[in-house]
């Protein structure tokens, strides 16, 4: 597989990163055995960056990596982990702690968990508004000077928060949601990264599944963040899967599967752009590396934005209370 340069200042990571929440929350239950056999496969097809939080799974996320890493070259992998969301015992979000001396503890216990010494990429997973970015940046740079943590990295904050950040210490990458169906970083995030040289890591692509090709509106979400989705919901599915029909058809002319096609669109949109890939089982895992193959021509990429336009999708990405809350949404719903 190929591998780049994350960002100006980064490692070197391969086109397509493995984002792992799906095997320990979020999206249901799910085989542990399937999900271990899923990381191993995709760490021979030669993807290098793995993507957890400590907060996935209350930190069961970080420990199933741990055991898929036995065995293997730590200095071949390159984990990002993300920090600060809190949770209770019911799995509820509690808030966020991005305060300096929280962000020592969480990187303890982080390392204790994965079974290493270091951590290759460290973000907060959201801006706690009660901290100043630059004291949680300047926190996790003093764990880069002690060797603790290799690279520093952001996510899903906007242009000012993502300029403050890099004055204090060099970002390596922003992690946000970026698919054919949720393109808010093309309006002024993106251009900032790119002036910085700070590379991205989009998690999303499929939009949660829904952009897959495999989602109908027969499909029983409960114990899902998919069941809360705006776009998951009633006519809002209806309207979207629609869409999704139009990405079918062209997909079908060109002997691709809907969500190789839509994985090919992120990729054609720059090599400073890594897609996660959120796949728990194999076969999920290799209709996605099937994307690396689809070269998209500039008569296809202009079909793609005609068929599917932002402006088409039914509901937000997430319920508008969250994202009334991130920064990166802060221009939106200012």
């Amino acid at each position: 597989m190929d591998s780049f340069k994350l960002g100006k200042s980064g490692p070197m990571v391969s086109r397509l990163g493995l984002g792992c929440m799906g095997m320990s929350d979020m999206y249901g239950p799910a085989n542990r055995t399937e999900s271990i056999a899923t990381l191993h496969a995709a760490l021979d097809a030669g993807m290098n960056l793995l993507d957890t939080g400590d907060f996935y799974g209350m930190g069961h996320n970080e420990l199933l990596i741990n055991e898929a890493l036995k065995g293997r070259n730590r200095d071949d992998v390159l984990i990002s982990v993300k920090f600060g969301g809190l949770r209770d015992p019911a799995a509820g979000w509690t808030g966020l702690d991005n305060r300096p001396i929280a962000v020592k503890n969480f990187v303890a216990y982080s390392l204790q968990r994965l079974g290493t010494d270091y951590i290759d990429i460290y973000r907060p997973a959201r801006l706690d508004p009660a901290v100043p970015i630059e004291d949680t940046i300047g926190a996790i740079a003093d764990l880069v000077k002690a060797g603790i943590v290799r690279h520093i990295g952001l996510s899903e904050v906007g242009s000012e928060t993502i300029r403050r950040a890099h004055a204090v210490h060099p970002i390596v990458d922003l992690q946000i949601e970026y698919s054919l169906i949720s393109r808010g970083i093309e309006n002024d995030i993106l251009a900032t990264c790119r002036e910085l040289g700070i590379g991205i890591t989009a998690y999303g692509v499929l939009s949660r599944g829904l952009i897959s090709g495999h989602w109908t509106s027969s499909r029983v979400i409960e114990k899902d963040f998919r069941a809360t989705s705006p776009r998951f919901q009633g006519t809002n599915l209806e309207t979207n899967l629609t869409l999704v029909e139009r990405l079918r058809a062209i997909a079908s002319e060109m002997g691709v599967s809907v969500a190789q096609l839509a994985i090919a669109w992120v990729l054609a949109q720059g090599t400073d752009i890594v897609p996660l890939i959120g796949a728990r089982h194999r076969e999920r895992l290799e209709e996605a590396l099937g994307a690396l193959d689809v070269k998209l021509s500039t008569e296809e990429l202009r079909a793609l934005t005609t068929a599917v336009s932002p402006q088409d999708v039914a509901g937000g990405r997430y319920a508008d209370a969250a994202l009334a809350h991130m920064d990166s949404e802060r221009a939106v719903h200012a």
